[in-house]
Parts: C-alpha cells; sequence; structure tokens
C-alpha cells in the first residue's frame, strides 16, 4: 500500500514517514499544498494523509480541487482545529475521516487501517495464486499448510505481486507501488528483495512461481 502524506512540519512529517515505512507502508512527503496536489493526481496512492493548514494551497483547497478533478483515493484530515464546524466543512469538501493534532501513532494506524479496509470492501480478503495465500487484513502467508515468515517490505512486496498475477512487474513499477518517489533507480535492491522473496516462497517447492522475464521484469503466474 502506498500512501502520501502532505504535511509541513517536517518533523512531524518523517515521524509518520518512518512509522509508516516500519508497519510496510510505501510512503511519499509533500510540503506545501501544490506539490501535494500535483503528488496526489499521479493516482497511485491507496491513501493520502492531509493537514489542514499548508503553505501555496491550504488543505480544504487542496482537497476540493483534488475532487473536482475526480480524484477518488481516501483522505484523512490532520487538523489543529477542534470546532464541530470546522470538521463537518472537512468532511463536506471530501475527506473521509479527520484526526485531531495532537494524536497517537496507534490510533493513526487505526484510521488507516479502517480507510483502506472500506477501499479493499470491492476486492476478495484472501489473495490466491496456486497453493501460495495471502491475507493482507492479517497479514498472514503461506503456501500449502506452512506459514512464511516476511519481512515488512518483503510482504508488501509479495502483496503487490498477488494483485498482478500474470503481469510483469517493472523494476520502475515495483519501486513507484512498494518503495517512494526518493528510490535510487540505480539501486539494486529490488533484484535483492525479490531474491529474499523467491527462496522464502519457491525454494523446495513445486511449482517455481516468482520468474524473472529476462530485460523486463518479474512475474508471479502457475504454468
Amino acid at each position: 500500500m502506498r500512501i502520501l502524506v502532505v504535511e509541513d512540519e517536517k518533523k512531524l512529517a518523517g515521524f509518520i514517514k518512518k512509522g509508516l515505512e516500519e508497519e510496510g507502508y510505501a510512503l511519499d512527503v509533500a510540503h506545501d499544498g501544490q506539490e501535494g496536489l500535483m503528488l496526489a493526481l499521479d493516482g497511485v496512492h491507496d491513501l493520502i494523509i492531509l493537514d489542514i493548514n499548508l503553505p501555496k494551497m491550504d488543505g480544504l483547497s487542496l482537497l476540493k480541487e483534488f475532487r473536482r478533478q475526480k480524484g477518488k483515493t481516501p483522505v484523512l484530515l490532520l487538523t489543529v482545529r477542534a470546532a464541530i464546524e470546522d470538521k463537518v466543512l472537512g468532511l463536506d469538501t471530501g475527506a473521509d475521516d479527520y484526526l485531531t493534532k495532537p494524536f497517537s501513532f496507534q490510533e493513526l494506524l487505526a484510521r488507516i487501517r479502517a480507510l483502506l479496509r472500506r477501499r479493499a470492501d470491492v476486492s476478495p480478503p484472501l489473495l490466491q495464486v496456486a497453493d501460495l495465500t495471502l491475507d493482507p487484513a492479517r497479514r498472514l502467508v503461506s503456501r500449502g499448510n506452512d506459514r512464511l515468515d516476511l519481512s515488512t517490505k518483503e510482504f508488501a512486496l509479495l502483496d503487490y505481486f498477488m494483485r498482478n498475477p500474470g503481469r510483469v512487474l517493472t523494476r520502475t513499477m515495483i519501486a513507484e507501488h512498494v518503495w517512494d518517489y526518493d528510490f535510487d533507480p540505480m539501486s539494486n535492491i529490488i533484484d535483492v528483495y525479490v531474491n529474499y522473496l523467491r527462496k522464502k516462497i519457491d525454494a523446495g517447492r513445486s511449482p517455481k512461481l516468482l520468474r524473472t522475464v529476462r530485460g523486463a521484469g518479474y512475474v508471479l503466474q502457475v504454468d
């Protein structure tokens, strides 16, 4: 899952980014409303965390323009305003939920999970390719009768493959969905993690599911 954080307080933005990356999310960060709107309109994010008080373009103006341009991504508003009228205005402008500063990281996580569950309601709760299964809600992976222990980044990578079975995923596509915009295209980290993942899901098992497509990328499929 990929999340956009639009927050001008760099210390808070860094705290959110670090915490969510440790939970296995890919993060992008913008520090003003204009940059935030540009990134939001890319359409690659599963959730947007949006502060109301932003330079260049305030959060409500950003949200209004994003919805005007048919942006469908769920938006969680961050606000220091506690008045009911302000919260109603934010929800009426197009927000899906709000969180008042200061907040606990655990509450932020809970609200993120709730919004992502709503978005995932149209998708099957369990992902499966051959005898490999992934449960996004409980973050469990198994192959046959064996439970697989994956790191947060390995889980995010497998989740992306299993949502795109039979589709060749390029390194650029993987970088955009599992890593972030600051990813170094010259790095071999994607190949390293694909190899980690392949050892865990394919080693000693048949059929082999995670394949390399020479000159293109990788694909998860059954012959």
